[in-house]
């Protein structure tokens, strides 16, 4: 298979890693792109690929609440410019959408988009999206949308950078207060600015940690002077390292960002409030929603370049 400039740039984009590594990682894998990230892992040229994928379409991320925070949803809308993304029609509609998403008890993206229009019900809110496009003169899409309920507790909400990440964080207390609220906002804060891929080291998968131990086992063997060590001392590397990893990974197990020690866990923060506040406190989950996660934006002139420095 042909490695062309624009799989040679996703990868780049996907692993950190260097043009000519990209090129070659390729080459040696037919093209697979999963495939060439592993390659380029086990060389030790690249990290974990970037679990959200490339950052490139313009939009914004609204999230709403209902008025006892039992409830939240968290919606993404896209535009084709930054300039229509700062637009207020833009931004009014992506807040009605996200209304409507808060109430629906659509099960898909193509159920929502079927559902009568709350604002007028005479269209769906797919035909209101066309509306809305003729009006602001510029391609849009309801991307996607996830609810959260919490009963016994509440939901807490952050929005980042003006709606380009927007956050929530179930929250199961039986003490609703300013200092939990408060504690609730910093750690979706924090999976904003960190971007965990999970909440706690019990949602990883088994199979999730035997491949990350071969790919560093294999990282270990390309390395002479690691590969000579003790089987055991191997052993107790590639641990270290998962746990190194998962430290990373996971939000609860990240050192907490506001930490004055530079080492409390978000989880230990979490436990210090509890405690202060007379509280059983447990962070269920967080969804995290980042605009044009996984979506391209044309870039011909950089891909040109791409192809120009690679000689393709």
């Amino acid at each position: 298979m042909a490695v062309t400039a624009g799989m040679v740039k996703e990868l780049r984009e996907m692993t950190g890693a260097g043009m000519m590594d990209c090129k070659k990682a390729l080459a040696a894998t037919d093209g697979d792109m999963d495939k060439a990230v592993e390659f380029l892992r086990e060389k030790g040229l690249a990290g974990a690929a970037k679990k959200a994928g490339r950052i490139a379409a313009e939009g914004i991320v609204v999230t709403d609440l209902t008025a006892d925070e039992k409830k939240a949803v968290v919606v993404e809308v896209n535009a084709e410019t930054d300039f229509v993304a700062k637009n207020e029609k833009f931004r009014t509609f992506a807040a009605d959408v996200a209304a409507q998403a808060l109430k629906t008890t659509a099960a898909s993206m193509d159920d929502f988009m079927a559902e009568k229009w709350e604002k007028d019900p005479s269209l769906t809110v797919k035909e209101e999206l066309s509306t809305q496009i003729s009006i602001i003169g510029e391609n849009m899409n309801i991307r996607r949308f996830e609810q959260v309920e919490e009963e016994n507790g509440f939901v807490a909400s952050y929005i980042h950078a003006g709606g380009k990440i927007g956050v929530l964080v179930d929250v199961e207390t039986d003490v609703v207060n300013d200092a939990v609220r408060e504690m609730a906002r910093n750690v979706a804060m924090q999976a904003a600015a960190l971007r965990p891929q999970y909440t706690s080291r019990d949602e990883v998968s088994a199979d999730f940690i035997e491949h990350e131990k071969g790919i560093l086992m294999a990282q270990i063997q390309n390395d002479p002077k690691e590969a000579s060590k003790p089987e055991k001392v191997i052993q107790g590397m590639i641990q270290g390292r998962i746990n190194k990893e998962l430290k990373e990974i996971c939000l609860l197990d990240q050192v907490y960002v506001k930490a004055e020690d530079g080492k409390q866990s978000v989880a230990q923060y979490v436990a210090q409030v509890a405690k202060e506040n007379g509280a059983k406190i447990t962070v269920k989950k967080f969804v995290r929603f980042e605009t044009g996660e996984g979506l391209e934006k044309k870039e011909e002139n950089f891909a040109e370049e791409v192809a120009k420095q690679m000689g393709m």
